[in-house]
């Protein structure tokens, strides 16, 4: 009987000691160290086929805004995209999800939609080598 309530007693020890460790917030969980990545940048719109009505984050996707589709990203995440032929920069936010995984295997990193990456480059180029920059 003595040997199971010092085993009790280890066990709840252990889980007291766990359950007191600090947890980090959502905000300081989903944080990345700012650091400068540099991808193919592409652009899509309303008449992309293959574009739903809404993005991943369930806001109806309007290529007027200033947002794009990254993948490994969170949500609402601001990203500071830069032109690397022109020096041009834009922040964009983060709400959906692409380019379609096809295109990230040859290096396409990130897809603006169409204001934004006509305020970067010319919408007929249609790639761009960009460096991001995670704020």
């Amino acid at each position: 009987m003595k040997r199971h309530k010092i085993i009790l007693f280890a066990i709840i020890t252990c889980f007291c000691g766990f359950a007191s460790q600090a947890k980090p917030t959502k905000a300081q969980a989903f944080q990345p160290a700012p650091k400068i990545t540099i991808v193919k940048a592409s652009w899509y719109s309303k008449q992309s086929p293959g574009i739903n009505y809404r993005t991943a984050n369930n806001e109806v996707f309007d290529d007027k805004d200033l947002t794009c589709a990254i993948w490994g990203v969170p949500f609402n995440q601001e990203i500071k995209v830069t032109n690397l032929s022109n020096g041009k920069s834009i922040i964009v936010r983060v709400n959906d999800r692409g380019p379609h995984r096809r295109f990230v295997k040859q290096g396409r990193g990130i897809d603006l939609t169409k204001k934004a990456f006509a305020e970067i480059g010319s919408l007929k180029s249609g790639l761009i080598k960009v460096s991001l920059e995670f704020l």
